[in-house]
């Protein structure tokens, strides 16, 4: 075949101002390209540098002493990071606790149990449910979960398991019905259908005689999963639990209307305390512009993304391991 063949020839060259025009579109696709991926690392750089510039005047002022105090006392002009990030971590570890089990269990009815015309459906509701407003999460964690969690869950868990000796400590106290548990508990409902629909797709696009195979030799449906769909699907699993990780780190509203907002560090799950988000949003409008104070909720905007970044790397690790 000749060069000089017309393009819509079966098995034809493309003409010569097709080519003209590809060769002027490939550079401007990929300057396109590189600018995005540039775009990005110039966008977080600079959210890094000015949380970083803007904290600068409270870790000078505190010193180290900043992460390992657990003060917040506006009027004297004291304050450290420590209970904030306490409140962070411990609600956030709750919330997967919670989340991550609950989200096999939908995953795996809904791609191994239920019917077509279930799964369909309750698929979609899930995927619905992780676009709600974090704050209606908040007003009906409010509402709802505070006066259940102070009339019965709490004073439940203070009668049964604040007896043993060695959780005592963590189930002690009035039974307010706000504090971390609370707060972790409306950080897994919220982080659930994140994780769950990740989990769903990655075990739908698994190919299908890998089951099919398992299931040939006599496997239950709980051996499938745990034999050859996890073992298969284990980098996408953790990805999906490293998102709902994320959005727990950096929930605001949901969390502040539960959790109690008091800077105190207490063993006990009930009490109350308070997350980075959500000390942010309470006291940034009180903050007057070059003030300690506003330096000092900078600088905990710049820890809380140092934790994610930890968070993100110890996830990358974990992906190279199981790869």
């Amino acid at each position: 075949m000749s060069a000089s063949a017309p393009s819509g020839y079966p098995g034809g060259v493309r003409s010569a101002a097709a080519e003209r025009a590809s060769s002027r579109l490939d550079p401007l696709f990929a300057g396109l390209a590189r600018f995005s991926g540039l775009a990005v690392l110039l966008l977080l750089g600079g959210i890094i540098l000015v949380m970083a510039t803007g904290g600068w005047l409270a870790f000078h002022t505190f010193g180290p002493g900043f992460l390992v105090s657990s003060a917040w006392n506006p009027v004297r002009n004291v304050y450290g990071a420590l209970a904030p990030v306490f409140g962070t971590i411990v609600t956030s570890f709750i919330g997967l606790l919670f989340a991550v089990p609950l989200a096999f269990g939908v995953a795996f009815t809904l791609t191994e149990m239920a019917p077509r015309w279930l799964a369909g459906p309750v698929g979609t509701a899930v995927e619905l449910l992780a676009a709600v407003p974090s704050i209606i999460f908040g007003m009906w964690g409010f509402f709802v979960i505070v006066p259940i969690m102070a009339r019965h869950v709490q004073p439940a868990l203070i009668h049964s398991l604040g007896k043993v000796p060695f959780l005592h400590p963590f189930f002690s106290g009035a039974p307010f019905g706000t504090g971390l548990l609370t707060g972790g508990l409306i950080l897994a409902v919220m982080v659930t259908p994140f994780i769950a629909a990740v989990m769903r797709d990655v075990f739908l696009s698994m190919p299908p005689v890998l089951k099919e195979s398992a299931y040939g030799l006599g496997s239950t449906r709980w051996e499938v999963m745990r034999k050859v769909v996890l073992p298969w699907s284990r980098s996408a699993v953790i990805g999906g639990i490293m998102l709902g990780l994320g959005r727990a780190l950096g929930e605001t509203m949901a969390i502040t209307f539960v959790i109690g907002n008091t800077n105190r560090i207490s063993a006990s799950l009930f009490s109350p305390g308070n997350t980075i988000a959500s000390l942010i949003a309470l006291e940034f409008p009180e903050s007057s512009a070059g003030s300690l104070k506003l330096s000092a909720l900078l600088a905990l905007g710049f820890v809380l993304m140092v934790i994610s970044f930890i968070t993100l790397a110890c996830s990358r690790m974990l992906l190279r391991r199981t790869g």
